[in-house]
């Protein structure tokens, strides 16, 4: 290293900001620990700056220009080491940001969830983005540090778990509680409740370190292409059978449907007419087998009657007769012709 890049090095020991690469970051971490009196120290508006020994908060200082000096910053006397004469300081700073920052993404599996609809077990995933902001940074600093996650790659990758694992447990229960059909899910129809229910759950989570969810935004759940496939047709197959009044209706139902699609695969011309007959043949045979039944296990058991005795009069004699009741005013002219009519045929 160089005479010039010696004094850059020294000189910049004698500032210490947030990095303008780590701009957008939550938690900064300064890279030096012995920190030299009559320092200069500037903390954006949007941050404050915590100085921590040994897994405690001794101090924070707000937005603007500081001079690190114990006169006055007086928390700064408890972080001097003695062997230097009262010219340096030892502690970790950390610069973090109580903004909200927004499009933290994450995702992940939430596991085979149960298809009321179908019965199926279906493999469901999640993602989305989300929203934060520090309320509390000395929770913050004081947890991670205790966790051994000072930098904001390792803040941001425990968050996001903590994020997933009480999305992952709320969907599957709100999919097992509320009975919500998959395709339902996935199409977002509940996202406002399952947004709703997510923040709530990690309002405990997120509490203890000083760190709100402002808000969730992108959140989906998805399942596979294929499976997206066979809950459709299972569900439009449950559909029908409701509609049918059964599944063995609806089966003969399509029976009837496939039928009618043979003929019109045979036919010329007519093909979409033919097909909209055949369903409507098959819904309408369905319908009528569904009415049947319910009649059957409706109507009470009739006892057993004899036949009636068979009519072995000719037609002339029944001609004969009819004209009698004529004569004698029991049968009109209209129902004598139409009974003549019938018995004319017969001889």
């Amino acid at each position: 290293m160089g005479i010039f890049d010696s004094i850059k090095g020294e000189a910049q020991r004698n500032f210490i900001a947030r990095a303008d690469s780590a701009k957008g970051e939550i938690v900064y971490k300064y890279p030096e620990k012995n920190v030299r009196m009559k320092t200069q120290l500037t903390v954006d508006a949007d941050e404050v700056a915590l100085f921590v020994k040994d897994g405690k908060v001794e101090g924070k200082l707000g937005p603007g220009r500081h001079t690190l000096d114990t006169n006055n910053i007086p928390f700064l006397s408890r972080l001097l080491e003695g062997f230097t004469g009262g010219n340096m300081f030892m502690a970790e700073i950390f610069f973090v940001s109580n903004r909200e920052h927004t499009g933290v993404k994450f995702g992940g599996p939430i596991g085979d969830v149960r298809d009321p609809e179908t019965g199926l077990g279906i493999g469901t995933m999640v993602y989305g983005d989300f929203s934060i902001r520090v309320t509390e940074p000395e929770k913050l600093v004081v947890g991670l540090v205790g966790m051994g996650r000072a930098s904001n790659e390792e803040f941001l990758g425990w968050f996001k778990g903590q994020v997933l694992k009480v999305t992952r447990d709320r969907t599957a229960e709100l999919l097992v509680k509320k009975k919500w059909p998959l395709l339902d899910v996935t199409s977002g129809a509940y996202v406002e409740e399952m947004e709703q229910e997510i923040l709530a759950g990690l309002k405990p989570h997120v509490d203890s370190y000083g760190l709100t969810i402002v808000r969730m935004g992108n959140f989906v759940v998805s399942i596979k292409p294929e499976d997206e496939v066979t809950l459709k047709k299972l569900s439009k197959d449950v559909a029908y059978s409701r509609l049918a009044g059964g599944f063995q209706q609806y089966a003969q139902g399509q029976a009837m449907l496939g039928a009618s699609e043979g003929m019109a695969k045979g036919g010329s011309g007519a093909d979409g007419a033919a097909q909209g007959m055949g369903m409507g043949m098959g819904f309408g045979m369905a319908q009528m087998f569904a009415n049947q039944q319910n009649q059957q296990n409706q109507r009470p058991a009739e006892p057993a009657q004899a036949a009636p005795p068979a009519d072995t009069r000719s037609p002339a004699q029944r001609l004969k007769e009819i004209k009698e009741l004529k004569d004698a005013g029991v049968l009109s002219d209209e129902e004598y012709n139409a009974k003549r009519a019938e018995l004319m045929k017969l001889l």
